[in-house]
C-alpha cells in the first residue's frame, strides 16, 4: 500500500491523488473545456471561486481510470456555490463520505477491483446530473482527442459531407459533428468557412452548438457572423442565436464588433439574443462598452429574467466586480436602477 493512500481524504482532488487515478477534468457548465487539477484544488480549498459557474453550480466532468478498469469512469458533478462563487461544501462532503464508505475508507482498493463500485456511485446522488446530448458528444470528442484516441466512426461521414463527397446530411449525427468541430485544424476551418453559407439549417445549428465550446479562426468567425445576420433578416431566430453562441468563445475582433452592433440595435436584442450572449458569449462582455450595453438592454426588456441573469453573471470571477460596479453606479431614474431596486439584497 502506498504511503499516501493512508492520508486522509477531504476533497475530490485528494481522492484522485490518493487513489492514483489517471484523471482528466472538464468544465461542463457554460461550455465543455478542460479544467486543470490546480483549478479544482484551489476551488475545494476555498482559495478561489469557480471560474465558469452555471446557475449557481460548478458543473464538472471527471473522466478517470483506476487500476485495470477496462473503460474509464465518468462522474458528472454539480457542486453548489455560495453567493460569491465559492464551494458550498456540505454536499461535496456527503459525497466523499459515501465514497469512502463504499471503498471501505481505503481509496487504493478501487484500483484493485475488477468491478469497481465507483462506477455505480453516482446513481441517485444529489450531486449527479446528466448533460444534454450535445455536451456529452463534445465531451467525448474532447476527451478522446486529449487521450490521443481515435475519433468516433461517425466523423468520416461529416468530413465527406463538408468535402462534397456525400450529400445526405440527414444521416449525420451529433457525435460525428462534435468530433469534426473539436478536431478542426486551421485548414479545415478555412474549408468549413467556404461552405458555411450553403449548409442546411438543421446541420448548421447542430454544428454551431458544438463550435461554441472552442475558439475559432477569424475566417470562420466572419462567416458565422454573416450567416447569423442572414438568419436574422429572414426571421430565423433559432439559427441567429446559434451563430451568436458559436462565436462566443472566440476573442476575434469580428465577434466583439458583432456583439456590439447587436446590443446597439434595440430590435435585435430580444430575450433569446440576450440569453445567447449571457450563456455562451460572456467572455465578450469583458469590455467597457459591451457590458453596460448588455445590462441596459437586459433591464429594458421585461421578458428577460433580469435577476437570474445578473446573479449568474456576477458569479463569474472576471465579471463580478464590473457587473456590481455598473449596477451600483446606475443613474437615478434609469431602468437599470429601477430593476436593481426590485432586487435589493439579491447580490
Amino acid at each position: 500500500m502506498r504511503k499516501d493512500a493512508m492520508q486522509p481524504i477531504h476533497t475530490l482532488d485528494d481522492f484522485f491523488t490518493r487513489s492514483g487515478a489517471d484523471v482528466a477534468l472538464y468544465h461542463m457548465g457554460r461550455r465543455v473545456t478542460p479544467c486543470s487539477r490546480d483549478t479544482l484544488a484551489a476551488f475545494e480549498s476555498g482559495n478561489a471561486p469557480w471560474p465558469e459557474p452555471w446557475q449557481g453550480h460548478a458543473r464538472l466532468a471527471a473522466v478517470f481510470r483506476l487500476g485495470d478498469m477496462p473503460e474509464p469512469a465518468i462522474w458528472f458533478l454539480s457542486l453548489p456555490l455560495d453567493e460569491q462563487g465559492y464551494l458550498s461544501p456540505a454536499q461535496r462532503d456527503a459525497f466523499l463520505q459515501r465514497l469512502l464508505e463504499t471503498l471501505g475508507h481505503n481509496a487504493s482498493q478501487a484500483a484493485n477491483s475488477h468491478d469497481s463500485p465507483i462506477e455505480h456511485l453516482m446513481q441517485d446522488d444529489p450531486l449527479a446530473f446528466t448533460p444534454d446530448m450535445t455536451f456529452q458528444a463534445v465531451l467525448n470528442a474532447r476527451a478522446t482527442q486529449d487521450a490521443s484516441l481515435p475519433p468516433s466512426q461517425y466523423l468520416a461521414a461529416v468530413e465527406a459531407f463538408i468535402d462534397g463527397r456525400h450529400t445526405e446530411w440527414e444521416t449525420l449525427g451529433v457525435q460525428g459533428i462534435a468530433d469534426y468541430a473539436m478536431r478542426m485544424e486551421d485548414a479545415r476551418q478555412s474549408q468549413l468557412a467556404g461552405v458555411l453559407q450553403q449548409l442546411p439549417t438543421p446541420m448548421l445549428q447542430m454544428l454551431c452548438h458544438c463550435l461554441e465550446h472552442r475558439r475559432l479562426a477569424p475566417v470562420l468567425v466572419g462567416e458565422l457572423c454573416q450567416r447569423g445576420e442572414t438568419a436574422a433578416a429572414t426571421g430565423d431566430v433559432e439559427t441567429f442565436c446559434a451563430c451568436i453562441r458559436a462565436v462566443g468563445s472566440s476573442d476575434d475582433a469580428q465577434a466583439g464588433a458583432w456583439y456590439a452592433t447587436l446590443l446597439a440595435d434595440e430590435a435585435a436584442c430580444g430575450p433569446d439574443t440576450l440569453a445567447a450572449i449571457a450563456g455562451r458569449g460572456w467572455p465578450l462582455l469583458e469590455d467597457g462598452k459591451r457590458l453596460p450595453l448588455f445590462l441596459n438592454r437586459l433591464a429594458q426588456d421585461s421578458r428577460t429574467g433580469f435577476g437570474a441573469v445578473v446573479r449568474d453573471l456576477a458569479l463569474i470571477p472576471r465579471l463580478r466586480l464590473p457587473v456590481i460596479t455598473l449596477l451600483r453606479d446606475a443613474p437615478e431614474g434609469s431602468r437599470l436602477r429601477d430593476r436593481l431596486l426590485e432586487l435589493t439584497g439579491a447580490l
